[in-house]
């Protein structure tokens, strides 16, 4: 799996030493993980790491061991079940030191903070102003056992619960902290790895909200959700339109004007905000517009 994961076209790969690694199997898999980060052959994904949470009696080993193989090749730590802002400036320190002793650029591996239970999401302010964080993440399975939920289908509505989203105030809580702070927001696994439709479904709910990516637990996930997150073919020719159209318009040559017409469209400064994150998920996803540039009459 993990030399499958090196050429595969995510754009961040993570070996995870917590759920997915049983407790008798940790400081095995702490040096196999280590060694895998280091090693040659990656196709340019951001390479990181999940280590155990910091109630478990693993994290400080799971640092040290990992920075101290493959600090010069890690990019990320996930650092799991973040209740408070002090989870993640413990582990900021301890990259910090780590980084003097094997000469590492200091500050230079970032954190993406899941959050993952009640305590999580209502801290979640203070835990994405935190140093280093560079993404916050929903870990919908355990946020569901923490807000008693009932149901056993990670990410699908609960059942009874007919009107509205039942996960909706959870995801913008998180999007608004994420966006307060300028860091990213990724919505986290689907667990019926087979059922890709679905996968595409709910990823594109919150790529609808404004979320930057999604876990994937299986290769069969990637396609889908490169595509659910990039933007429609249409919609990206069109905010390139605006970008040109408005820039033209309030430029002198273009009658200095705030507020104008394109087509039977009014754009004005709003819109052309609104165009640029759309242009910048296209641009990311290396599309190429397929209308041509404006042209002022």
């Amino acid at each position: 799996m993990i030399q499958k994961a090196k050429s595969l076209p995510a754009d961040q790969v993570f070996l995870d030493l917590e759920d997915a690694v049983a407790a008798d199997a940790k400081a095995a898999a702490r040096t196999r993980v280590a060694a895998a980060l280091a090693e040659p052959g990656w196709a340019g994904q951001l390479r990181g790491v999940r280590v155990n949470d910091w109630t478990t009696p693993w994290t400080h080993a799971d640092i040290i061991e990992v920075v101290a193989a493959a600090g010069a090749s890690l990019d990320i730590v996930v650092l799991p079940k973040v209740t408070d802002a002090a989870h993640v400036r413990a582990l900021d320190l301890l990259l910090t030191q780590l980084e003097l002793t094997h000469g590492l650029p200091v500050g230079r591996i970032g954190i993406e903070a899941q959050i993952e239970n009640a305590a999580g999401l209502t801290h979640v302010n203070e835990i994405a102003a935190a140093p280093r964080v560079q993404a916050l993440v929903l870990g919908p399975a355990d946020m569901m056992a923490s807000l008693n939920m009932r149901t056993l289908v990670v990410g699908e509505q609960p059942e009874g619960y007919d009107v509205g989203d039942a996960y909706h105030h959870v995801l913008m809580t998180i999007l608004v902290a994420a966006r307060t702070h300028g860091i990213n927001a990724v919505d986290g696994p689907y667990l019926k790895v087979r059922d890709t439709d679905a996968f595409r479904r709910i990823a594109g709910r919150v790529a609808a909200l404004g979320y930057d990516g999604k876990w994937v637990l299986h290769p069969d996930q990637i396609a889908a959700g490169n595509e659910v997150f990039s933007p429609r073919q249409d919609d990206y020719d069109h905010a390139e339109l605006i970008l040109e159209a408005y820039e033209w318009h309030t430029s002198q040559a273009g009658g200095a004007r705030g507020a104008v017409m394109l087509g039977d469209e009014m754009i004005d400064e709003a819109s052309r905000k609104m165009a640029l994150v759309i242009a910048g998920k296209g641009r990311a996803a290396g599309m190429a517009r397929t209308v041509a540039p404006f042209q002022p009459r």
